[in-house]
């Protein structure tokens, strides 16, 4: 694929690599069974994609929900899309904040 007709995109592993590093290998297989129409890199906690220009992101999304169900962790876990100034875009798969409620 020449740089002309893709678009980059990042996912973020930060929180999942710190629970399992095996997640992070289970989410490289899983996208490149599910997609081969793109391609992943990784470069340390952060997974490099590339995909054509007229897949959408939402598409990545999905497969990356898709993941999480299927390997029982989407109560833990769930990926958040986000945009930096220097037009790094992409998705972060961040650990759930949970609250306890006490009642009286």
């Amino acid at each position: 694929m020449s740089n002309s007709d893709t678009k980059d995109l990042v996912i973020d592993v930060k929180d999942l690599s710190l629970d399992k590093e095996q997640y992070v290998e289970d989410l490289l297989r899983f996208l490149s069974e599910q997609l081969p129409s793109i391609e992943l890199s990784r470069n340390a906690n952060k997974i490099e994609v590339q995909m054509p220009l007229n897949m959408a992101r939402k598409v990545i999304k999905l497969r990356l929900k898709k993941f999480l169900h299927q390997k029982s962790l989407k109560d833990k876990y769930r990926p958040i899309a986000f945009r930096t100034p220097d037009a790094d875009q992409g998705f972060m798969i961040k650990e759930k904040k949970t609250i306890e409620l006490t009642y009286y």
